[in-house]
């Protein structure tokens, strides 16, 4: 993992995150669409866990709730392609060490 620092919550910030780091796909990939990590990061902090089913989400409710790890899912379309989409996760460890944004693939 690169980009490692140290997190800063934003003002409805509804758990920890811990340590920022982000992976060099997911690094690469979001520059490369003129994505900045936190825009990715703020979302997941503050409940918008992109696109999970009801399922994901209510387990991310209990993670929450009990310090379990928190899971998000956000698809980014690229504005050279249409057509072409990429996916990014960003998790939580349940111990709010850190937080990381990969891609499925750096899983």
């Amino acid at each position: 993992m690169t980009d490692s620092t140290k997190a800063v919550e934003p003002p409805h910030a509804r758990f920890k995150l811990g340590a920022l780091a982000a992976t060099p796909g997911a690094l690469a990939a979001l520059q490369q669409l003129g994505v900045e990590p936190m825009e990715l990061i703020v979302r997941h902090v503050t409940g918008d866990f992109g696109e999970l089913d009801a399922e994901d989400r209510t387990s991310n409710e209990t993670a929450i709730a009990h310090g379990l790890r928190v899971f998000s899912a956000y698809t980014v379309r690229d504005p050279n392609d249409v057509g072409k989409m990429h996916r990014f996760w960003v998790i939580t460890e349940a111990d709010r060490s850190v937080t990381t944004v990969l891609t499925p693939s750096e899983y």
